[in-house]
């Protein structure tokens, strides 16, 4: 389906669930000329979940500069190009940003279809008191570099809220604790997905029961503020 002219849409899909997905993001899907998704395997099995074979292209952090003039000629000649990352929203710690900016600069319809979140799902069951927080998204790799960042952070007296990898998150919270202190946290694994869980407490008890186990599976913690 092409109009005279091109929209983008932003399209948030499912963070593990297929079955959270709204019915306009699955329209949008299905009126798409193409697909820009950030891993094609991904968003096949989100397609085929709901019966649609839909032109795929990848987009991704290491071609982001070289796909996004061949979007922009597809969408400057009418097409609705929708651009969905592999779960959540698009640039939220995802690739897009590029090719939205190029959009807007050229004067182009660029449209949000909102969807789920790992931040606010996490930061909606955390059990902290209600109030602002800050999304960070993921840490340094390295602890120097991630204790500066969390030096920054500690005054806040916001939620902070970080992605994590599985393999990198004890080594995240240590540093968390020796920087910011014992605060509460909660790390949740695995949103929405069959083996979702959460460990609530403080910094050290949580340590406790990660430090002897096997960890696998994308990782969002909620990390209590400063004391005012």
């Amino acid at each position: 389906m092409s109009d005279s002219t091109g929209t983008l849409y932003i399209v948030g899909t499912p963070i593990g669930n297929l079955e959270d997905i709204s019915l306009r993001a699955l329209r949008v899907l299905r009126e798409a000329d193409v697909i820009a998704a950030e891993d094609t395997r991904r968003t096949s099995q989100l397609l085929a979940r709901y019966e649609m074979r839909k032109p795929l292209v990848s987009y991704h952090e290491h071609n982001e500069a070289r796909r996004t003039p061949e979007l922009m000629r597809q969408l400057q000649d009418g097409q609705l190009v929708a651009l969905v990352s592999d779960a959540g929203m698009p640039t939220i710690s995802d690739p897009g940003w590029r090719l939205i900016q190029a959009a807007l600069a050229e004067g182009l319809r660029v449209e949000p279809i909102p969807g789920p979140s790992a931040v606010t799902a996490a930061v909606s069951m955390a059990g902290l008191t209600p109030g602002p927080f800050l999304f960070h998204g993921f840490l340094p790799h390295k602890s120097a570099q991630r204790r500066k960042i969390l030096e920054r952070l500690a005054p806040l007296d916001c939620a902070l809220v970080f992605f994590e990898s599985p393999y990198r998150v004890i080594k995240s919270l240590r540093d968390m604790r020796e920087t910011l202190g014992n605060r509460r946290v909660l790390v949740a694994r695995e949103l929405t997905k069959k083996f979702e869980e959460f460990l609530r407490g403080d910094l050290d008890t949580v340590l406790k029961s990660l430090e002897n186990r096997s960890i696998r599976g994308e990782i969002t913690i909620v990390l209590e503020g400063t004391e005012k």
